[in-house]
């Protein structure tokens, strides 16, 4: 192994994932409650003592909701955000731990490379990270509501791309949701659609093969919303714009979907 993803949580709720090496270990948001993040980590055979880094990609409650308690106890970890997210969690951390970040300035934690890279989102300085070591890439990309230019870039040569697939358009515009809320997750600083997904997917399947590559990338669907979204839905609009292109699950990639309050299966490289 020379890095592995699994999913703590993911959705509109909450949401917290595990990135690790054989030697490093990593939390990308803390947005559940710390229990189960600590349930996570004992059934993954982690230990919050030996987290090397927390990063944060915004201050939303569903990405933050237990910083405080994660940073008292991860007590190697140094907490990693954009100067803009920091700003805006600073009562809850020291700013001791406090580690600021910049979009395409990468850094890195023990044996692992971390790249940052700009989101389009509604808060203070959206970032989101790819994770490199050895030549293996493992990139994130949720809460955008639009596809960044930098965001592709990473997108496109990861080994494993966890994307956001928050909603059904459809779904959303026939709920409940007063039209503000909906008007935003539709806007260029929401969240990812289904179909989005699908068609960022294609162009990525196309570049890879424009490229000559061979290998089959692992895609981790995420952020998937209670309200506006199904795990069942999500794979359908995806499988069916993927379909449109002359791609295919399971030949031109491998196809996971990141639960709302679960603990997921490792996806390993």
């Amino acid at each position: 192994m020379t890095l592995e993803f699994c999913s703590f949580a993911s959705s509109s709720s909450g949401n917290c994932y595990l990135v690790r090496s054989e030697n490093t270990t990593l939390l990308l948001d803390v947005g559940v409650a710390g229990k189960h993040i600590l349930s996570g980590l004992a059934e993954k055979g982690a230990s919050v003592e030996g987290i090397d880094g927390i990063l944060l990609t915004h201050e939303h409650i569903d990405h933050v909701k237990s910083l405080r308690m994660m940073s008292r106890k991860a007590i190697n970890a140094g907490v990693y955000a954009s100067k803009g997210t920091l700003s805006q969690v600073c009562d809850k951390i020291s700013d001791e731990v406090m580690r600021p970040v910049t979009a395409q300035q990468p850094f890195s934690i023990g044996d692992i490379e971390v790249r940052p890279f700009s989101l389009s989102h509604d808060a203070a300085e959206p970032l989101s990270y790819s994770f490199c070591k050895d030549g293996r890439q493992i990139t994130v990309v949720t809460d955008t509501g639009c596809m960044t230019e930098d965001a592709f870039d990473q997108l496109k040569e990861a080994d494993v791309l966890v994307l956001e697939s928050n909603h059904e358009v459809n779904i959303l515009k026939m709920g409940a949701y007063p039209y503000s809320v909906k008007r935003r997750i539709l806007g260029d600083e929401g969240h990812l659609s289904n179909e989005t997904a699908g068609k960022c997917l294609c162009e990525i399947l196309k570049h890879r093969k424009a490229q000559g590559r061979t290998e089959v990338p692992k895609v981790v669907l995420a952020h998937l919303s209670k309200e506006n979204n199904t795990p069942g839905q999500a794979y359908l609009t995806i499988r069916n714009v993927l379909f449109e292109e002359d791609f295919y699950i399971d030949k031109d990639l491998e196809l996971d979907i990141a639960l709302r309050d679960e603990i997921g299966k490792s996806v390993e490289i």
